[in-house]
């Protein structure tokens, strides 16, 4: 694979190389790797995160498998009761508010067994690594059980729990995602942004 030398190489970590088989292209987002790969021509393409970003122009690449854009990932806070959980629900909407997160999720406050609450922070699979890096910067602590990843989500859609309140939160992008024509008609370009 053959990657462009960059300026500013620093500016491209978090976003996306799509090896499209006879060429490459570096600086999609999520969103546009999302799309490409459900497409009936480009689902076969090869996906590479920018993780680090060096002033030289040396990039590392982190490969992910396809089947990361169709999934959510999430973390759950378990609280011994619904006072408790409802403070950390409150909490985490506010964090949003005064730092917003890296990508969209969604906060559930839902019943749990034996008479516990959970709340469930649910996002993209793509983004697990910079939700974890959002609540570490933002200095989230939390009293009680904490789990976490893309089995959890399911395990948590799986028991149809009672959701007692909801709430969306919107992610900050440095970069506007491009979509449909839009997106295709400079798939050729080695470098998107």
């Amino acid at each position: 694979m053959h990657l462009p030398r960059l300026e500013k190489p620093e500016r491209y970590r978090g976003l996306y190389v799509f090896d499209f088989g006879d060429h490459t292209g570096l600086g999609f987002t999520a969103e546009e790797v999302a799309e490409l790969l459900e497409s009936e021509r480009y689902q076969d393409g090869k996906v590479y995160k920018i993780h680090k970003a060096y002033p030289d122009g040396k990039i590392e690449l982190k490969g992910l498998p396809k089947e990361t854009f169709h999934l959510e990932a999430g973390m759950f806070f378990y609280a011994s009761d619904l006072d408790f959980g409802r403070r950390e629900y409150r909490h985490l909407i506010n964090l949003a508010v005064t730092h917003q997160p890296p990508c969209r999720a969604k906060v559930h406050l839902a019943k749990a067994d034996e008479g516990r609450c959970v709340v469930a922070l649910i996002y993209p699979a793509e983004f697990e690594e910079e939700m974890g890096a959002w609540l570490l910067d933002c200095q989230h602590a939390f009293a009680g059980v904490v789990e976490g990843g893309v089995g959890c989500v399911q395990a948590y859609y799986d028991r149809d729990r009672e959701i007692l309140e909801r709430h969306q939160l919107f992610g900050t992008s440095s970069f506007e995602s491009r979509t449909g024509d839009e997106l295709l008609a400079n798939l050729r370009q080695a470098v998107q942004r």
